[in-house]
């Protein structure tokens, strides 16, 4: 019998954000740990393009994607999160947003974010949130709530693993 699909599809904000603030590996290990048990147990996943977004600044975060953790980020190669990714980049081409904000939005890992857990039915874990009246950037939450993809905060992929520290 396969496994089920992960429940959650991290954003890169999340790792980053933690790395440099208040779950920085020096302050908060546990929190690390939580993201590499949530993945072993099939809950948590990230995407190839995420990772890549990380990798763009060699930190510490860097080191402990390639040490801890890069079988975490999954390959968003499948026909159908491109075709979703497709459906997604024409309804920012429509939209409200600037022609900065959607070519960004065009080259970034966020639709293939949104795309990947749309196609496995996960929820996106993102710190950005929704913005009905943004033009210079096109929010992960507002592509999301237009697809009708779950998104959630840190906070609350924490309580929904059960974890507490």
């Amino acid at each position: 019998m396969p496994l089920a699909p992960p429940q959650f599809v991290l954003d890169a904000n999340v790792f980053i954000q933690a790395n440099l603030g208040y779950y920085a590996p020096d302050i908060c290990p546990t929190f690390w740990q939580v993201l590499v048990e949530g993945y072993e147990r099939g809950h948590v996943v990230s995407i190839d393009k995420v990772r890549d977004e990380i990798y763009r600044i060699d930190d510490n975060l860097t080191q402990w994607v390639k040490a801890e953790s890069s079988s975490m980020f999954v390959s968003s190669e499948l026909q159908s999160v491109a075709d979703t990714f497709g459906e997604m980049v024409s309804w920012v081409q429509q939209g409200q947003f600037t022609s900065a904000a959607k070519a960004e939005f065009a080259a970034a890992a966020d639709g293939w974010i949104a795309a990947y857990a749309r196609e496995i039915g996960a929820t996106v874990v993102t710190l950005e949130t929704y913005d009905a009246l943004i033009k210079r950037r096109v929010k992960l939450p507002n592509v999301c709530s237009q697809f009708n993809v779950n998104y959630v905060d840190t906070f609350d992929l924490l309580r929904g693993l059960g974890i507490r520290f």
